[in-house]
């Protein structure tokens, strides 16, 4: 970990907003002239703090797709059951945020799905799969109140 000063967070809030600004642009935000602020960026891309800039494509509502929170506990909780759950997570497309959680249930899962039919089959298929699920709760979401916008890697052709 670097220690990050209130330079450092202010230019991270501002790349989190918004990661194609310019260079003069930040440094004017911050406060900075441009190669000073520009440094930072630099070392906070090499630190690792930075992972990475990408396009925030909102897949829900481009392709009219179904955001569901599911709630998952499994019979067992062995490293090698949790492992073998996680990895199977991890490889699912339609598993866009998963949380391993103490207080009652194991994990939370956010999964985005074309549609219901569509994650009924999903959820079908981790069931085969014998991953170890004792029981899972399905949360339909009707309404995103506040949270990070919907990050789906798996294309889905549209209708």
């Amino acid at each position: 970990m670097i220690k990050l000063d209130r330079y450092d967070i202010a230019i991270l809030h501002i790349l989190e907003r918004d990661g194609r600004i310019t260079k003069s642009k930040l440094a004017e935000e911050v406060n900075l002239s441009i190669s000073p602020a520009w440094e930072r960026v630099r070392k906070l891309e090499q630190s690792g703090v930075i992972r990475g800039y990408r396009a925030d494509v909102d897949w829900v509502g481009a392709l009219r797709a179904s955001r569901i929170v599911v709630e998952v506990t499994l019979s067992r909780h062995t490293a090698a059951d949790m492992r073998r759950f996680e990895e199977r997570v991890r490889a699912a497309d339609e598993v866009i945020l998963c949380y391993a959680t103490g207080g009652g249930v194991d994990y939370v899962l956010h999964v985005v799905a074309r549609d219901i039919d569509h994650y009924q089959r999903f959820i079908d298929a981790l069931l085969m799969e014998d991953l170890g699920i004792e029981r899972y709760f399905t949360f339909i979401v009707t309404k995103v109140v506040k949270g990070a916008p919907d990050r789906a890697p798996w294309a889905i052709e549209a209708a």
